[in-house]
């Protein structure tokens, strides 16, 4: 008979862990960080206070405080909260102008990244626009009925721009 071949001696490892399992970990640490720091600005920012209707919401920023003062003694104070003038009135265009918008103010505000005073931008313009003639059709279909000038639409706010937010400061 024959003797066995001797079986080599295994080779240590110099790494216990695939790196597979490193990546997996380092990945679930990634993932929980950033939804602890997600969470916690969301916390610290009152963030369910922004899917309601509430005017008080929108002083969360300080930046807005003008405007919210100016509100509250503006012509529609007792008529319509931000978002009658500022979110379309469509459940899916709310909810999508009332995301972007949020997303845009935190990314502004986080990074201090922001025109001071605080400005409207264009697409959220006009949405206001439309709601503006949305409420006031029957007083505005007369001149609505005319082509705007200047030519590009028309522009409520241009004279009515104490309406929302009282006098400019």
């Amino acid at each position: 008979m024959s003797a066995a071949a001797p079986t080599p001696a295994p080779v240590p490892r110099r790494w216990p862990y695939r790196a597979s399992s490193v990546f997996a970990a380092l990945a679930c640490v990634a993932v929980g960080m950033t939804a602890g720091a997600g969470g916690y600005t969301f916390y610290y920012g009152e963030g369910f206070s922004y899917l309601s209707s509430d005017p008080r919401t929108c002083v969360n920023c300080h930046v807005m405080r003008e405007h919210y003062d100016g509100w509250q003694q503006g012509g529609h104070h007792g008529v319509a909260t931000c978002n009658d003038c500022h979110t379309p009135h469509t459940f899916l265009g709310k909810w999508f102008v009332k995301s972007e918008n949020g997303f845009w103010h935190s990314y502004g505000f986080t990074l201090q990244n922001y025109h001071e005073p605080i400005m409207i931008r264009p697409r959220n313009s006009r949405v206001l626009e439309n709601n503006c003639i949305e409420c006031h059709r029957e007083l505005v279909e007369p001149v609505i009925a005319v082509p705007p000038d200047p030519p590009g639409g028309w522009n409520c706010i241009h004279c009515h721009a104490d309406v929302g937010h009282g006098a400019r400061r």
